[in-house]
């Protein structure tokens, strides 16, 4: 049986870390726990990533980027400014309901970033925002570079993930119900 490289490995430690820090946030998430999910020891864990901080910081823009690249490929084959809302909306959507733990790993990031920044920590903040900057300009120029267009999409997605996040509908009401 041929070895796991130090690659596939990192690749399988941030995976289980966005599972992991998904439903149980920063603080509540252990590297112990993350390493349980992979099969690796703590020590080693270490070996491939300097400290939990890193960890974190890996799942987290590796989600951003999941979302990032979910509107590229959206809008790659669509033209128009209605049609490109409506597929990137689509592609959101399909993606959380797939994969939950990536919006909720954002979420969980934004909550960190603003304790963070509160205790003076800028480091984290200054990575979020770069890649909600990222985000922002694949929607923005995907949407013919209209200002209003992109904020209205990016403001209608944050609500559908605060409401997706405490379990409701987009119609307000429980999901599910």
């Amino acid at each position: 049986m041929a070895r796991t490289g130090a690659q596939e490995r990192r690749e399988s430690v941030i995976r289980a870390a966005i599972a992991e820090f998904a439903l149980k946030g920063y603080y509540g998430t252990s590297t112990e726990a993350i390493a349980r999910r992979v099969g690796v020891t703590q020590p080693y864990l270490f070996r491939l990533f300097p400290d939990k901080k890193a960890i974190f910081v890996a799942a987290l823009v590796r989600t951003m980027e999941e979302t990032r690249l979910a509107f590229e490929r959206a809008a790659g084959g669509v033209e128009g400014g209605e049609q490109t809302l409506r597929a990137m909306g689509e592609e959101y959507a399909r993606l959380i309901s797939a994969r939950p733990e990536v919006l909720l790993m954002q979420m969980q990031g934004y909550a960190v970033v603003a304790g963070a920044e509160a205790r003076g920590d800028g480091q984290l903040g200054e990575l979020v925002r770069a890649g909600w900057m990222r985000l922002w300009e694949t929607v923005h120029l995907s949407l013919g570079a209209d200002v209003h267009e992109t904020t209205g999409f990016l403001a209608c997605g944050m609500l559908g993930n605060t409401l997706t996040a405490i379990g409701l509908s987009a119609d307000g009401r429980q999901a599910g119900a």
